[in-house]
């Protein structure tokens, strides 16, 4: 075999010269359905609408039915944004000082790299192990994510096909590879308000309504609600306001409509319903008139860590410390992933990938022994898991 090393770093810099912006996939699934194919993996690519996905599978020949671990990620990437702030160009992946430069280097080409660099050592050195070995890609994360992870599990689960353990390759490290370990993600729930008044002239205040003025009692009790206290693997609910616009642009005008857009990162002491039934129910309280547009952008999960032998959870953690010798920490933080369409089948799921730090910025980068070190623990992982 080559070095495997080194195919990390040419593999990452293939997948980043091809220009993805979701939902193009440009050649990216082609080309690691090409590497696999090469290791007896079945691959189906589903295309749903404008959205390229590919789910692949290996049998590993003992006991081929009780674990079916998946690698998941997305080919995908966002826009470089201006070009004139790029200090290489971002679909021309260049080495400097030891680090990758180039759109999707951690978001998250270079996992999707040494995932499959681990996956072809794993298989030269044991081609026969305990369950299969599956991959689930998208082209549809970081964009309106209709059309991708969720479609293909929806695929899946009609035909009663699961996952056991995922690991998704999100860029889930602070400082150091490996340091963090994404064990859940808080649910994700938005709405648009629009606050109905009536328009007017602002010095005839009894022939008008004000929009601004009725809604702010309602939104600042919601602002200030107490949700929860979370609990051992979620921090309290948060609701946040991201936006209110309202006025026609003049001052001596009371506008007749205020729309106000808000989230909620709510952990597992909450459901969708309950949030929907409370914010409703003060909107109502305050007796306004509105329309409500609700966004549910994912439930919250969660892999618990039981430390027994056997357990996912404990089987990464382990993985993870062999390579770079500091065991990882456990952490929901942040935001939202394709691992909250996976978690609801009964999946255990965590997100485990390289350093976040540039994530969506120009000069996106990460270090190039970062990627060798990832495909090392992607490889412990799978030993650990499939032996």
């Amino acid at each position: 075999m080559q070095n495997p090393r080194s195919n990390v770093i040419e593999l990452a810099i293939d997948l980043l010269s091809r220009p993805s912006v979701t939902p193009e996939d440009a050649g990216c699934q082609q080309l690691i359905k090409e590497r696999l194919a090469k290791l007896g993996f079945i691959n189906e690519t589903m295309m749903f609408e404008d959205t390229t996905n590919l789910w692949s599978r290996r049998n590993g020949g003992i006991k081929s039915d009780e674990i079916v671990f998946c690698f998941a990620g997305h080919t995908d990437v966002v826009p470089p944004g201006n070009l004139e702030l790029w200090n290489t160009p971002p679909f021309e992946p260049t080495i400097i000082d030891g680090m990758l430069y180039g759109r999707g280097t951690a978001d998250m080409k270079g996992s999707l790299a040494a995932m499959v660099v681990a996956t072809e050592r794993f298989v030269h050195d044991y081609p026969s192990y305990n369950g299969a070995i599956t991959y689930l890609i998208t082209s549809d994360e970081e964009g309106p994510f209709i059309n991708g992870t969720t479609r293909v599990i929806d695929t899946l689960e009609a035909r009663n096909e699961k996952i056991t353990y995922c690991i998704v390759g999100e860029p889930s490290s602070t400082n150091k590879v490996g340091d963090i370990i994404k064990n859940g993600r808080r649910g994700s729930i938005s709405a648009e308000v629009d606050i109905k008044g009536k328009q007017g002239h602002v010095a005839y205040p009894d022939h008008v309504k004000n929009p601004i003025h009725i809604a702010m009692p309602a939104l600042t009790e919601l602002s200030q609600i107490h949700w929860d206290n979370g609990n051992d693997y979620f921090p309290a609910t948060s609701f946040q306001l991201s936006n209110i616009n309202s006025g026609t642009g003049a001052t001596n005008v009371v506008p007749g409509h205020l729309t106000a857009l808000f989230n909620l990162r709510y952990s597992t002491e909450l459901t969708d319903q309950i949030i929907v039934e409370q914010v409703e129910s003060i909107l109502n309280k305050h007796q306004l008139e509105y329309d409500i547009k609700w966004t549910f952008n994912g439930k919250p999960f969660i892999t618990e860590l039981n430390n027994e032998k056997g357990d996912f959870l404990t089987s990464v953690s382990n993985a993870v410390t062999s390579v770079t010798g500091i065991p990882p920490v456990l952490s929901t933080s942040g935001g939202t992933s394709d691992g909250r369409f996976i978690a609801p089948t009964g999946a255990k799921v965590i997100e485990l990938g390289p350093c976040n730090a540039t994530i969506h910025q120009v000069n996106e980068s990460v270090a190039c022994d970062d990627l060798d070190k990832l495909c090392d623990i992607y490889y412990a992982c799978l030993k650990e898991v499939l032996l």
